[in-house]
């Protein structure tokens, strides 16, 4: 399928890591934790991590560890089809396309519970025709993206016509939690808010879209779940983050990387964080993976949206110019997914 437009977008509101360090020790719910607690985020975040700020669209965030579930909800509800919204209008805009003239809306998170899901609010506000095909893939974790390409080329394939718009959409602060739990306290200095949009047609290689995803795989093992997943604590998203995850990510990666064959491509990575990237150089023998770590410094890890992130950096660098790239992303699951993307940027 044949690329029309790419756009991302990040709530105003920046952080950063000094500043998400101000607001924890001003909640009183940091009080409550242990002094090896606070002895950790304070190290992480006012230490070299690879990231620079974060951004997050939820209100008052120095009130967030004291909303209720309820409360939490409801302001993944009013952010992400705001944010999601935003990111399709523009990449809309850079396809040429104006909304009426979309045929599919596919939609992915797990940051937050709607149904409808939150493609109904997007098809709403930018006013989409009431026969656009509507889909909702939640509970695939940081590794969305590119599943929900799968699915769009899968589409695409169905109805070369369509045009089809993708979009990834997290608001990460929605589901931050806090205990002593080690890795909870992580999660907390990683993760920021984000959408990115894609817009797409199936068929032959069209002159003003020469950019191709595909060759699609996946890789899952279900006997991990439980290192990296979201769990119910009290009605709230509690994120679970074992330590080995970098390296579970890793070999992960190294399997898809090495059955597709082609060590030359320029990789594209979800910026789970800088340790997981770390791992990932290693196990691939290559050169830092410039534009995921890129990512990582400005916004954090936005969970789906990152790959996409990252991506886009990637065709703005080669503007003009061939890309043969791979692109990668992992979560939940335990899951990785891959996919080519390759042409004239």
């Amino acid at each position: 399928m044949n690329l029309l437009g790419i756009a991302c977008k990040v709530p105003p509101a920046a952080y950063s890591q000094a500043d998400c360090w101000d607001v924890l020790q001003g909640s009183p719910r940091f009080g409550e934790l242990r002094d090896r607690s606070k002895r950790l985020l304070e190290k992480v975040l006012n230490s070299e991590n690879g990231i620079g700020k974060r951004h997050f669209a939820m209100p008052e965030v120095d009130r967030l560890f004291d909303l209720d579930a309820e409360s939490l909800n409801r302001g993944f509800e009013k952010e992400a089809p705001r944010l999601a919204e935003a990111a399709l209008g523009e990449a809309l805009e850079s396809a040429g396309v104006i909304p009426r003239e979309v045929d599919a809306l596919l939609v992915c998170t797990c940051t937050g519970y709607l149904c409808p899901g939150v493609s109904s609010y997007v098809a709403e506000r930018m006013n989409l025709r009431p026969d656009v095909y509507l889909s909702d893939l939640v509970g695939l974790g940081c590794g969305a993206a590119i599943p929900m390409l799968r699915q769009a080329e899968a589409f695409a394939a169905a109805n070369p016509s369509m045009t089809i718009s993708c979009v990834a959409v997290e608001i990460c602060s929605a589901a931050f939690y806090l205990d002593d739990d080690p890795g909870v306290l992580i999660s907390l200095c990683l993760f920021g808010d984000g959408a990115a949009a894609t817009v797409w047609r199936g068929g032959k290689r069209e002159e003003s879209a020469s950019v191709r995803c595909s060759d699609f795989d996946t890789v899952h093992s279900p006997q991990d779940r439980e290192l990296l997943r979201f769990v119910n604590a009290g009605g709230k998203l509690r994120n679970r983050l074992a330590r080995s995850v970098p390296q579970k990510a890793a070999a992960a990666v190294q399997l898809l990387f090495d059955r597709m064959g082609d060590p030359s491509v320029d990789i594209v990575s979800h910026a789970g964080g800088r340790d997981v990237l770390d791992e990932i150089e290693e196990v691939l023998g290559c050169p830092e993976i410039q534009v995921s770590r890129d990512v990582l410094h400005s916004f954090g890890n936005m969970s789906s949206p990152s790959v996409l992130f990252a991506l886009h950096r990637l065709l703005e660098e080669k503007k003009g110019a061939p890309v043969n790239a791979w692109a990668t992303s992992f979560g939940a699951g335990f899951a990785c997914h891959s996919c080519r993307v390759q042409g004239v940027a």
